[in-house]
């Protein structure tokens, strides 16, 4: 039982040794959790701190930039508003400066008015004196006149009105020289560009014809077979044909002469189709010249529908075609008719162009302008008169109808179109190379013009030189003086116009010298 109360005592000793020490070890256990616990608390404290720390020094330095930048730009804002009061500030000054300068200046030209109103006053008070005196010395000198030549007042009146009326023709002629000459001027300068452009732009070729025709042979025993017995041929071919058949010495050739052209082509046809068949009689001749006058008639339509669609005219009569297409066999001056005509309706396009005119109408006046000269050979008349009839006749435009009669200076031109046909035509007829003209035919003209000028009073010689495209005048000096020198000139033109046909114009230059000679001894 001692043994079990032992035990049980150490037992208990043993277990609150076992307590003791468990509570202590447990407390040390816990004191060191506190501790670590304590400093973790403290650490987080510390690190919060300089966290909170850092915090408030990026806030303060924000703060800062952010007032600091207020701060520039509220200078900023002061300094512009600060430059812009200076800049009104010298605006206005300027501006007053330049009021100041208006108000001086104003104030220095009334000074300048109110004395040139009394500048004027007294020039006004002053001319009056002097036109009084004036008319006082007018009436004492005419008094005197008066007395002196013994003259009534009508016969002063008159010597004074014939003295005057002297001066005033001489002014006249001086002032129509100088209008004359600046539109002369003004003129020559447009019509050049208009005429030179209208001439570049079209280039036509030329064929000189002669009343004659050659055809060539291919043996000289051919000239027998075409004489036939007893010449019976050739009496058939001049009687079917109207055309003269010249057989001379000419080796291989034969000539055709005949004024007719149309006539004389129909007879080089058919000549030259019987010298290739060879079967030459009277009956051959007869079929082979009408063969070849049916040709020619469908030739001369093809030629006149050509040349109509060549200047794009339309509606024209057919019979007023075929006559343009006979103006082919036709020839002017050794010049080609249709081919003249067509230049002329090329011309006249070009320069109605230029002037704003219609250019179709210019073209068909310029193409139709010479189609009298299809008809001269069969009715009596000029070819105007003819072409006129056969404009009227075929219901042509008013304007083709007066250009065909003014293209001559028949009658006067009534349209733009008119005068421009006839310069055309003056273009393409009076150019060098478009005409020849027969030296005795040369000759008389310029005598006669030579004549013209030596017929006026005044006139010591005249001579034409420039191929007649002038005439110099000379004059004698003691007759004739400078205006009247102007006016012989514009005189000798008219005369020239109404009495002399030419190609083109002639200038008239009066020549008027003085020359005073003396001699040293």
């Amino acid at each position: 039982m001692v043994h079990s109360v032992w035990l049980v005592v150490v037992a208990l000793i043993l277990g609150a040794v076992g307590f003791g020490i468990g509570y202590f070890v447990r407390k040390s256990f816990a004191e060191a959790k506190i501790s670590g616990a304590e400093t973790e608390a403290k650490a987080i404290v510390t690190r919060a701190a300089a966290e909170a720390e850092a915090l408030k020094k990026n806030a303060l330095v924000g703060a800062k930039d952010e007032v600091h930048q207020m701060r520039n730009e509220s200078e900023r804002e002061l300094r512009d508003r600060r430059s812009e009061v200076q800049r009104q500030e010298q605006r206005i000054l300027q501006k007053e400066e330049v009021l100041d300068k208006k108000l001086d200046a104003l104030e220095r030209r009334e000074d300048q008015i109110v004395q040139r109103e009394s500048h004027v006053a007294q020039r006004e008070k002053q001319v009056d004196d002097l036109y009084k005196q004036a008319e006082l010395t007018l009436k004492k000198q005419t008094d005197e006149l008066y007395r002196i030549a013994n003259l009534t007042k009508d016969e002063a009146k008159r010597m004074i009105m014939v003295a005057a009326e002297e001066e005033a023709r001489v002014d006249a002629v001086q002032i129509m020289r100088q209008i004359e000459r600046q539109a002369k001027e003004d003129g020559e300068k447009l019509a050049r560009e208009i005429i030179t452009t209208s001439l570049q732009r079209c280039a036509s070729e030329h064929v000189a014809e002669t009343t004659v025709s050659v055809v060539s042979l291919p043996a000289d025993d051919m000239k027998g077979r075409i004489i036939g017995r007893e010449g019976r041929n050739i009496r058939a071919f001049e009687t079917l044909s109207g055309i003269d058949l010249i057989i001379d010495d000419t080796p291989e050739a034969v000539i055709l002469s005949g004024f007719d052209p149309v006539r004389r082509e129909i007879a080089r046809m058919s000549l030259e189709r019987l010298v290739a068949d060879g079967r030459i009689h009277p009956a051959r001749i007869e079929e082979t010249i009408e063969k070849a006058r049916k040709d020619i008639d469908e030739k001369m339509r093809e030629f006149g529908e050509q040349a109509v669609f060549d200047i794009g005219a339309h509606g024209v009569h057919p019979d007023l075609i075929k006559l343009l297409g006979r103006l082919k066999y036709r020839t002017s001056y050794s010049q080609n008719v249709l081919n003249h005509s067509l230049e002329v309706a090329h011309l006249s396009g070009l320069m109605a162009a230029e002037l704003g005119q219609d250019t179709t109408l210019a073209r068909r006046a310029g193409l139709f302008h010479d189609i009298g000269k299809a008809m001269d050979h069969e009715i009596d008349g000029s070819h105007v008169d003819i072409g006129i009839e056969l404009a009227r006749k075929y219901k042509e435009h008013p304007v083709v109808i007066n250009s065909i009669a003014s293209h001559h200076g028949d009658t006067e031109p009534t349209s733009i179109i008119a005068s421009i046909v006839a310069a055309a035509d003056t273009l393409s007829a009076a150019r060098p190379g478009a005409r020849r003209e027969t030296l005795d035919t040369y000759i008389k003209r310029l005598q006669r013009l030579e004549e013209i000028t030596e017929s006026f009073d005044g006139v010591l010689k005249s001579y034409a030189i420039q191929a007649g495209r002038e005439v110099r005048v000379i004059v004698q000096p003691d007759a004739i003086d400078d205006a009247e020198a102007y006016r012989l000139a514009k005189s000798i033109s008219k005369k020239i116009e109404s009495e002399l046909n030419y190609p083109g114009y002639i200038k008239v230059t009066v020549i008027r010298e003085t020359r005073a000679v003396e001699y040293a001894r």
